[in-house]
């Protein structure tokens, strides 16, 4: 076993699942569970995954999604988005997806009506990066997109081991229970109401070996990894992720 964070990289397959179950946990996190035959193999090691989810926005799409084609010949490439893959039952053929109601995006607008019945086609993960529990400490940060990743890692850490987590919500209404092992302390910043990045600014470290990680709007996240290297965090144990862009724009890779 590794003892330095390192990549895993996975054979990219497509896939097609089916809703299982729909599960609301607060009011703007909708839990889609998918599973059937194509999830035997899924691999997914590490805590903040990503899988790229397919939509159809056009005819066009719809027949790259049917053909199995992500459009490396040149054709028509699905719409994609990026989710942690929130828990993953292989025993039962179960993949857990958690998505923000934000109101606007093909992901949002599918979850928001997406029933037990419906399918969806997911590809990836093309790799994990896996830390490895080699750190005393953990210092998350992140908001409502993030969660799902937050709380995975949670999960998996063991006792012993201390955390702060700093997440962004948009009210009270959105503070989702995390379970762990380890000793954490979790501080909800309300988005309209405080200012994240001051809290950050003159937050106390955990003590030990610090493992850091952003994951943010893009400008924020940005911001929020330059005040945590003017904290003493060690560039080579942090890293930070543009989860979503103020400008409505999405990465396809």
């Amino acid at each position: 076993m590794s003892n330095t964070i390192h990549r895993v990289n996975h054979e990219i397959r497509q896939r097609r699942l089916n809703v299982l179950r729909v599960t609301d946990l607060t009011p703007r996190m909708r839990r889609i569970t998918l599973g059937g035959a194509e999830l035997v193999g899924f691999a997914s090691v590490g805590s903040d995954d990503h899988i790229k989810l397919l939509f159809a926005c056009t005819p066009e799409e719809q027949q790259a999604i049917d053909a199995r084609n992500l459009g490396r010949d040149g054709g028509a490439r699905p719409t994609m988005r990026e989710y942690t893959p929130r828990r993953i039952d292989l025993e039962n053929l179960e993949l857990d997806i958690d998505f923000v109601l934000h109101g606007d995006g093909p992901a949002s607008t599918w979850a928001a009506q997406a029933a037990p019945g419906q399918t969806l086609d997911i590809a990836g993960p093309r790799a994990s990066m896996v830390v490895p529990d080699i750190f005393d400490s953990y210092l998350l940060i992140g908001d409502e997109t993030a969660i799902p990743a937050i709380a995975r890692r949670l999960e998996e850490l063991p006792a012993g081991r201390q955390v702060l987590a700093v997440i962004q919500i948009e009210d009270e209404q959105e503070r989702q229970a995390l379970a762990s092992k380890a000793q954490v302390e979790v501080i909800w910043v309300r988005r309209h109401a405080e200012d994240l990045l001051e809290r950050v600014k003159h937050l106390a470290l955990p003590q030990g070996r610090l493992y850091g990680w952003v994951a943010l709007e893009k400008a924020l996240t940005r911001q929020a990894k330059a005040l945590l290297l003017e904290k003493g965090v060690q560039e080579d144990a942090l890293k930070a992720a543009a989860y979503w862009r103020a400008d409505g724009t999405a990465d396809d890779e």
